[in-house]
């Protein structure tokens, strides 16, 4: 379960906050898109410098400013440091708008479920509040962790829907779409 502000800028889930991005967060961008393993299977989305976190910033921000809503910073309850990102971004599969289902989370945090936990919010948020709009998560066939985080969000395979991606050829796990 999550509960939302007014604007979604905002999520909490029993052991999560999860808020909108600010340009304090460019640091935290860094640091867990440089980590050569949390990009292992979306290598075209690691960083190296300050300059590509603060551009990837602004691309969020600009979505949240859009859209009016995007990719939230995950932190536990009452702690200071960002776990990782959760969060949706309009895109178009075979012709479809669609959401697309972000995580993405420092090395640190895997294996707590808490993925799982950030991701199960977005996904009840988006398909509540960004109705009409199926929901889908973009995974390589061998990243079995990110597919456990797509099932336990409320997501299935969509098989017909798999196509390759800018890093490889991807599984899609999808909610909400038109029967």
């Amino acid at each position: 379960m999550s509960d939302r502000s007014p604007a979604g800028e905002q999520l909490r889930t029993p052991r999560l906050s999860l808020r909108r991005p600010t340009e304090a967060d460019i640091d935290a961008i860094l640091a867990i898109h440089r980590d050569p393993e949390t990009c292992r299977h979306n290598p075209s989305d690691a960083l190296t410098r300050l300059d590509e976190a603060g551009e990837l910033y602004r691309r969020w921000d600009d979505q949240w400013q859009r859209c009016g809503y995007g990719y939230w910073v995950v932190r536990r309850h009452g702690s200071a440091p960002q776990l990782g990102f959760c969060g949706i971004k309009p895109m178009e599969l075979r012709g479809m708008k669609v959401l697309n289902l972000f995580y993405r989370f420092a090395t640190s945090a895997w294996g707590q479920g808490l993925a799982s936990e950030a991701a199960t919010a977005v996904a009840a948020w988006a398909l509540r509040d960004v109705p009409g709009i199926p929901l889908i998560a973009r995974v390589r066939p061998n990243n079995i962790a990110s597919q456990r985080v797509a099932v336990r969000a409320g997501l299935t395979r969509a098989e017909h829907l798999d196509e390759t991606g800018y890093d490889g050829f991807d599984w899609i796990y999808a909610a909400g779409l038109p029967h």
